[in-house]
């Protein structure tokens, strides 16, 4: 007896999701839209397995708390009664109080760096000496404890749980214990009395960027530094089908020029942020393919479906998503690529979804004017959520950015 009828006919579906910040988060809050649209008997609230990284804990976690694709995709661009907005900022608050702290910091760390140089100046440069400031630099640029609040709110509201044990179905989030270097799945027995909140918090803590979350006396940060999805642990629960959303791909800007997206087609012209995100990138997706390569000769009886965007998606690698507009556009435009993908992929994912009771709305892929806003119940110009003068300063700082970036 195969698992799927050893649970009634229902089909052992998981799905597993990587990181990428809050652009991430918002192009996979897109795509599991299109999937819901598109996939007849998926019902993204109620799979076996949620198993989340990053961003795609946080994403996953809400799935898993009954949030429906159409509730997220609404939380974006306006503000439901009872609910609350998702906005970039919520990931991006600048840490002031570490910076504080790193300042009190720097006069004991430069007297120890110089006592240090006077007692071993035969053997040791001053420079060498003062490495040691690199002691006093904050921990984490942004605050991540607005996140696990923001978590907190809805989970307490409409009979959701902030409770890993109360959930209808099995929700894991990665995290990657600091001291250790281990990977720990919070949800799982022996950690599923962490609240789901402060788990994603601790799998988002990406070192650099985030603090690491204290959790029963361990430190812990970001669960994409040991695997990208994590789709095995899925497998290993159960799963006979998993369906696989990264948003993190390296850009190819070989046709960058032609189409008008950039003056060179330079990375490097971008600056250091742009060089470090295409760096993390391709690591962090060159390891996505190996595991891939690994699932299909390790679980030869189950399958598997991978979405994620093209390499030469400009759309979704130049967006500034603190703009109102921009991040309507990414919510937009993942949800019109996804059913897209589905579309091309049709003859060849058909067969695997049928395995597990499920088939494509064919009226959906053939759809090619749909718009995400439509399927969420919104109007197809949906209002920002915040004051107009406040887009329209986010809007001016952005095309102040690109002018300086073009000179």
């Amino acid at each position: 007896m195969s698992r799927t009828e050893a649970r009634g006919g229902r089909p052992a579906i998981g799905l597993a999701m990587a990181g990428g910040g809050p652009q991430g988060a918002i192009h996979e809050i897109g795509a599991v839209m299109a999937l819901h649209d598109a996939i007849e008997g998926l019902d993204l609230n109620d799979l076996e397995i949620y198993v989340g990284v990053s961003a795609g804990a946080f994403v996953a976690a809400c799935l898993a708390n009954k949030l429906t694709p159409a509730q997220m995709v609404r939380a974006i661009v306006k503000t439901e009664p009872g609910e609350h907005p998702f906005v970039p900022e919520t990931f991006l608050t600048p840490a002031l109080a570490e910076y504080v702290r790193s300042g009190f910091r720097v006069p004991k760390v430069f007297l120890e760096s110089l006592w240090t140089y006077l007692q071993r100046k035969d053997d040791m440069t001053l420079v060498e000496s003062l490495t040691r400031l690199a002691r006093a630099l904050p921990v984490g640029l942004f605050k991540n404890e607005p996140l696990r609040e923001y978590l907190e709110r809805i989970y307490s509201i409409k009979g959701r749980t902030d409770d890993f044990r109360e959930l209808e179905s099995q929700l894991i989030v990665i995290a990657t214990d600091l001291d250790s270097g281990q990977a720990v799945r919070f949800g799982e027995p022996g950690f599923n009395h962490v609240p789901i909140s402060r788990a994603v918090q601790a799998s988002t803590a990406l070192p650099g960027l985030y603090p690491p979350v204290v959790i029963d006396d361990r430190f812990y940060v970001d669960g994409v530094l040991l695997k990208t999805l994590h789709a095995s642990v899925a497998f290993d629960e159960g799963a006979e089908l998993v369906i696989c959303l990264n948003p993190i791909v390296p850009v190819d800007t070989i046709r960058a020029v032609d189409l008008g997206v950039m003056r060179r087609g330079k990375l490097v012209d971008r600056g250091l942020p742009t060089v470090l995100s295409q760096t993390f990138r391709t690591l962090i997706h060159s390891r996505l393919v190996i595991g891939m390569e690994a699932y299909e000769e390790r679980y030869v009886d189950s399958d598997f479906i991978l979405l994620e965007p093209r390499r030469d998606d400009y759309e979704l690698f130049f967006t500034n998503v603190f703009s109102f507009s921009h991040r309507k556009r990414v919510c937009e435009h993942a949800y019109g690529c996804t059913l897209k993908q589905l579309r091309l992929r049709r003859r060849e994912l058909a067969p695997i979804l049928e395995r597990h009771g499920l088939g494509f709305r064919d009226e959906v892929l053939d759809a090619e004017d749909r718009t995400v806003w439509a399927s969420a119940g919104l109007s197809m110009d949906p209002r920002p959520s915040t004051p107009p003068v406040v887009d329209q300063l986010s809007e001016a700082l952005a095309n102040l950015e690109q002018l300086i970036e073009e000179a």
